[in-house]
């Protein structure tokens, strides 16, 4: 059983929606048509470059939990600013790119501002990759070890959780313990559309997988009801923890 801080408590807790929209009138219109069905509202670079940090700041004071998914990877300096900087927004879970450097910088950010209830995850592989994007990038071996190496650096660093793919969960689970959040992206409902996700899973198979929160976006912001693709997903979710 997962032992961290910041371990899901109910079944709604573990659903993350990302606010992948235009504009903030979208952002809550969305959010109020899933009102009491996400755990975790996601707030990423499109709706960030569109007034979403100041959105962000508004769901926290709301009481909502926000997920500011910023991916930061900048020289140490600028990632320990950052870092404190979003540490006094309120906000429950944070994103940089899982390199050594980059989350030890993010840590002594946090530590600067005395440990704040904020979480903050390495993006170890996007879900959107396989193993030719990867040798494109340059990288040798299959996707699974370098996800894992990061995993470990993560754990090194002292950061609170990572981002991976739900075929990597069990996995990883075994290489960190049961101290550190997974977040898996790329769930796609049975019969949902991959898009452009290339390691996907179900709801259910991801929670039996190891997952801890999941991440699902498209299938339950562009269904005709929001608020019912959201609570088709939490019972998915809720079959998978009494199965």
């Amino acid at each position: 059983m997962l032992t961290s801080s910041f371990a899901p408590k109910t079944a709604v807790d573990r659903l993350m929606l990302p606010l992948d929209v235009p504009t903030i009138g979208e952002a809550e219109t969305l959010v109020a048509a899933t009102e009491g069905k996400v755990g975790v509202y996601k707030i990423g670079m499109e709706l960030q470059f569109a007034g979403g940090l100041e959105f962000a700041r508004e769901l926290a004071k709301a009481g909502k939990k926000v997920f500011l998914d910023v991916k930061l990877h900048d020289i140490d300096n600028t990632i320990q600013k950052a870092v404190q900087n979003i540490a006094k927004m309120g906000m429950t879970f944070m994103t940089v790119h899982a390199y050594p450097k980059t989350m030890r910088a993010a840590v002594k950010g946090l530590t600067a501002e005395g440990n704040p209830n904020l979480c903050i995850l390495g993006v170890t592989v996007l879900t959107s990759m396989d193993e030719a994007d990867l040798q494109a990038a340059g990288y040798r071996g299959p996707v699974s070890e370098l996800v894992e190496a990061r995993a470990r650096d993560a754990r090194d660093a002292g950061i609170g959780g990572i981002v991976c793919a739900a075929t990597e969960a069990g996995r990883m689970r075994q290489t960190l313990g049961t101290d550190m959040v997974i977040v898996t992206p790329g769930i796609r409902p049975a019969g949902s559309a991959a898009n452009d996700q290339r390691r996907v899973m179900t709801p259910l198979d991801a929670i039996k997988a190891g997952s801890d929160y999941l991440v699902v976006g498209r299938p339950i912001s562009q269904a005709p009801d929001p608020g019912a693709a959201a609570g088709a997903v939490v019972q998915e979710i809720e079959t998978a923890l009494n199965t």
